[in-house]
């Protein structure tokens, strides 16, 4: 079988880490893949390693904007896939409209799919982006030979809007890159914890509309101003509007400096120093596919406190203690739970980093490129 891979869409973050780590495949043989071929833009071939039976493709089109990659995958993929005489073809992007037949593609993005999320965004390119999403989304999932869902809770929101067929549905979760895993730490006593020395909260994510950054900084502020030492760092690229609402609250509620900062953007070697130095992780998302963020913290030990939200409990099940995570209230009082107890804190990281155990990249691989041959042998019969 020869498996073509379209990366137009696959420019930066979770995507390209997951195709990486795709391509990291020992013996693709063993799938009955003979050769994979990967079209993409330069940044992203760059980021997978050379194998023998790669092939990356470099598209000048794919380096442009989203017009000129839309107009390479419509008019020019299909050509391409067939002149290779491709046997199936992914899509992890999650919108396709060619006529290549098969195809598989993927689920990891839920918000076309949540309109409480889309209204966020109210009148602006992003709302309408959304909204193209969810159509494009929802033609190709019921046009694909195969989808790929992160969660279960992802695959019943989209159910809930798109019919799919059982045998063409697979639940395949992403790893966790073993540099993140550390043990769990001993957890410290806030008497032992100063303004000079301060409890350390985390939160990495993107700065968006749906991830509630500012509700979590105002939880954090009831607890300084209640004699917690803290400090709130967050971590993430930033959706500007989103970034000055942020901004807007730090100002309102850390006027000095002194105790929540944004950190911006950070390469993974600053940010596992981070993930070192944090007493306490803090995820406020209200949705997700998945949560790669999530289980990165789980794998580094450390204690969470969670939105209730999404597929976060089915994640990280009793591993966390959970909010609403629009509500800055009853995040501060779940943060003062963990916080007040060393105990709680110890055992809350124990289970996570056993819970990480299942995901990890190579069952993914093993998983994913099962369903590429089922898919694959099913349309050849």
């Amino acid at each position: 079988m020869k498996l073509g891979i379209d990366a137009s869409n696959i420019r930066a973050g979770g995507g390209v880490t997951h195709l990486r780590e795709l391509l990291r495949v020992e013996h693709p043989h063993d799938y009955g893949v003979d050769q994979i071929i990967v079209w993409g833009g330069s940044s992203t071939l760059d980021r997978l390693e050379e194998r023998p039976w790669l092939c990356k493709v470099y598209e000048p089109l794919l380096d442009r904007g989203l017009p000129m990659r839309l107009y390479w995958q419509r008019f020019i993929l299909d050509r391409l896939a067939r002149r290779e005489e491709c046997d199936l073809l992914f899509i992890p992007g999650g919108s396709y409209f060619g006529s290549f037949r098969p195809f598989v593609t993927m689920s990891q993005n839920l918000i076309p799919f949540q309109w409480r999320e889309v209204k966020r965004y109210g009148i602006s390119w992003m709302f309408l982006r959304n909204l193209l999403l969810f159509w494009s989304q929802k033609q190709t999932f019921q046009n694909a030979d195969g989808v790929i869902f992160l969660t279960n809770y992802a695959q019943n929101m989209v159910l809930k809007k798109v019919h799919l067929l059982p045998d063409r549905i697979r639940i395949i979760s992403h790893g966790v890159d073993d540099k993140f895993r550390a043990s769990p730490r001993k957890q410290k006593s806030l008497q032992n914890c100063s303004l000079d020395r301060p409890f350390r909260v985390l939160y990495v994510s993107s700065v968006d509309l749906y991830k509630h950054q500012w509700h979590v900084a105002e939880a954090v502020a009831k607890l300084n101003t209640a004699g917690y030492p803290l400090r709130l760092d967050f971590i993430g690229a930033a959706y500007p509007p989103a970034l000055k609402r942020l901004r807007t609250k730090i100002n309102q509620v850390d006027q000095q400096g002194e105790f929540i900062f944004y950190q911006g953007k950070m390469d993974h070697k600053d940010l596992l120093n981070y993930y070192a130095q944090a007493d306490l992780f803090v995820y406020a998302s209200s949705c997700e596919t998945f949560g790669q963020i999530v289980i990165e913290a789980m794998a580094a030990g450390l204690p969470i406190a969670c939105s209730n939200q999404g597929p976060m409990c089915e994640i990280l099940g009793g591993a966390g203690l959970y909010f609403d995570p629009e509500n800055s209230a009853e995040i501060a009082q779940v943060l003062k739970v963990l916080i007040d107890s060393p105990t709680i804190r110890a055992d809350k990281a124990k289970i996570g980093q056993d819970l990480v155990e299942a995901y990890n990249w190579a069952h993914c691989i093993h998983e994913t490129f099962n369903f590429f041959s089922k898919i694959a042998n099913r349309i050849s019969d």
